[in-house]
């Protein structure tokens, strides 16, 4: 991981480019986020560092967090994460990360937990489909049908497609481009959606996928049947 920060999704707003092509982005506020803890390879077994985001009330909080905060000498803080970065051994115990951290043109992962939507039925949960409104079905077509179950097992196997608890889930949307960051709000907005209400806490983390440059340099055939070797 080369880059990480804790952020609060502010909601999604329109950018136009140079070309007048409009591009769907959402705000995040990324930090300031100070480093509450420093993990090393010679204490911990591995190097990491805990960032601290969102400012609260002493009293909100436990006593372990209370004196672990002020340990560090961070202001109270609502949210604490680790990350394991690659220069990890860099930041001291005080550092503040902004968000001038990431970069136009930067991918990143948004790490966050989506929306609640209560107890949900196998349409809206699933994607079911509804019965057909026939003459009989009455009240129940969105209902789930007939689970096939006979009398042996006598029962639903766990993990059928049912009714239940959807949503509040932790959700990852993968390689999201950075489309522009603003150091002195704090401000970053990222191309596409982003999970979670807003408000809601999100982790902005450099993307775990592969991006190759892409051959700009242009191959002549020596083939005399294709356009490119006749000129």
């Amino acid at each position: 991981m080369k880059k990480a920060i804790i952020g609060k999704k502010v909601g999604m707003a329109q950018i136009f480019d140079k070309d007048g092509k409009v591009i769907p982005v959402t705000v995040i506020e990324a930090g300031p986020c100070p480093v509450v803890q420093k993990k090393t390879v010679e204490k911990e077994g591995y190097s990491s560092v805990q960032l601290g985001f969102e400012d609260i009330a002493e009293r909100k909080l436990s006593k372990g967090e209370q004196g672990h905060l002020k340990k560090a000498g961070v202001a109270p803080k609502k949210e604490l994460r680790e990350f394991k970065l690659d220069e990890a051994d860099k930041f001291e115990v005080g550092d503040v990360i902004c968000a001038d951290m990431f970069a136009e043109g930067d991918y990143v992962d948004v790490t966050g937990i989506s929306k609640g939507h209560g107890y949900s039925g196998v349409v809206k949960r699933w994607g079911q489909h509804v019965q057909c409104h026939t003459h009989g079905v009455g009240p129940v077509h969105r209902s789930p049908g007939s689970m096939g179950a006979n009398t042996d097992p006598s029962r639903v196997f766990p993990g059928k497609k049912l009714a239940g608890h959807y949503g509040v889930e932790q959700v990852t949307v993968s390689n999201l481009l950075v489309v522009k960051v603003d150091a002195d709000l704090n401000l970053i907005a990222v191309c596409g959606a982003v999970p979670g209400p807003k408000g809601g806490i999100v982790t902005i983390k450099s993307t775990v996928k592969v991006h190759k440059a892409k051959n700009t340099v242009k191959t002549v055939s020596t083939n005399p049947q294709k356009k490119s070797a006749r000129g």
